[in-house]
């Protein structure tokens, strides 16, 4: 029988029932915050963080315990911040799935990507060219000449070749296809949707799954795979969130994880991107500059608007929530002031989740640099949530209030 403990996304600690081999699998790896209870063997105090969806621990000899971490956002404002960072272009798709049918993360993402799929195979599967090396006994394509002396000693036969193959063997149908596997081996995808997985494998079935451990195929949007792109994202996702691994003592851990703190970045950089460039700016995500002079420190902040000269002109960080004040309180501010000091920027920007930082300016002594903390409602809808990006974004393109 199956144990199944749900914590909700940053709350309050819960004493728990369970055996220490599974409390030491979640806690090594980094699902939860898991201490054993002092007091009462048998029991550990789990509290939820960032990341939110469900973890199956299977332990030897008795049943499963699956851990599931439900995000303090409506499923579907989640889905929209998700589907926006993915492809701002395409507009709001949350209506397209009844993702708030389902109160969990993980069998409304499976939903989704499920029905993509769908979409995506209804006039049948892509084909591409795949470039193929083999070894082969007929001189097929382009004789891989370095191989074949390598490999043959000078030899007639057989002859190491590459050539294109016209196959539906190609990047796309396999992201595709090893999504769909990965769903149907995680805890709490439902019996109905699961039966739509085993449909979409079904179709996809001559296709070759991509191994585990290797980085997934690379793929480029074009007008051929364009009923495709919306189902790759998701699988997309689902592949670089999914994992199985495996702890000490004969444990398996296999889950799906999302973090909340990687979402609201992509989210809320993206929308300032696409904000600015309405308004005739240009941006970069993730820029490398270098705080000192040697250039030996480096740092990536998550924004920079750039000026028509190409200076900077406004740098942002995104945080999901508030640095806690231990350790060296204020981290953020810190960062920020060495973004903008090193910029050369007189104001700089924090955009946090409503909550989680109240709406203020800071003004740094004896340098006169402003930072500002700014806080995006989440619980409101998609419309009035943008609304409040593009204000950002206009506050940022009119630089510094004298």
């Amino acid at each position: 029988m199956t144990h199944v403990v749900e914590l909700v996304e940053h709350a309050a600690a819960e004493g728990v029932a369970l055996p220490d081999a599974v409390g030491r699998a979640l806690a090594a790896g980094d699902i939860v915050d898991a201490a054993p209870d002092p007091y009462v063997a048998g029991h550990w105090s789990l509290r939820a963080g960032s990341k939110v969806g469900a973890v199956a621990v299977a332990v030897p000899g008795g049943g499963p315990v699956t851990v599931r971490v439900v995000p303090k956002v409506p499923i579907a404002r989640l889905f929209f911040l998700l589907g926006y960072s993915l492809d701002p272009k395409g507009g709001r798709r949350d209506g397209e799935v009844d993702v708030a049918a389902h109160r969990e993360l993980l069998p409304a993402l499976a939903h989704a990507v499920e029905r993509q799929i769908d979409r995506a195979l209804r006039q049948g599967l892509l084909q591409g060219y795949r470039v193929t090396e083999e070894t082969s006994l007929v001189v097929r394509g382009r004789v891989r000449e370095a191989e074949q002396i390598r490999r043959r000693f000078g030899a007639t036969l057989p002859v190491e070749v590459e050539y294109d193959e016209f196959t539906t063997d190609i990047a796309e149908n396999r992201l595709l296809r090893s999504a769909v596997e990965r769903l149907l081996r995680l805890p709490g995808v439902p019996r109905d949707v699961r039966r739509g997985l085993f449909h979409q494998r079904a179709r996809l079935a001559d296709v070759t799954l991509i191994v585990r451990g290797r980085p997934l195929p690379a793929w480029q949007p074009n007008r051929l795979n364009a009923r495709y792109q919306h189902a790759l994202r998701l699988a997309r996702t689902v592949l670089e969130n999914a994992s199985v691994e495996h702890a000490p003592g004969g444990l398996r851990v296999d889950g799906f994880l999302f973090d909340m703190n990687r979402l609201f970045e992509d989210f809320v950089t993206v929308a300032l991107r696409e904000a600015c460039h309405g308004l005739g700016h240009a941006a970069r995500l993730q820029d490398s500059h270098h705080l000192d002079e040697a250039a030996a420190i480096r740092m990536r902040p998550d924004f920079v608007l750039y000026g028509p000269g190409g200076a900077p002109s406004a740098v942002v960080d995104a945080k999901y929530k508030a640095e806690k004040r231990d350790g060296f309180p204020d981290a953020d501010l810190y960062q920020m002031l060495a973004y903008c000091t090193a910029l050369g920027l007189r104001e700089g920007h924090l955009v946090y989740a409503k909550g989680n930082a109240p709406h203020a300016a800071h003004t740094v002594r004896h340098a006169g640099i402003v930072i500002h903390q700014h806080a995006l409602d989440l619980d409101q809808q998609p419309s009035g949530l943008l609304s409040d990006v593009e204000r950002i974004a206009a506050r940022l393109v009119s630089g510094p209030r004298v």
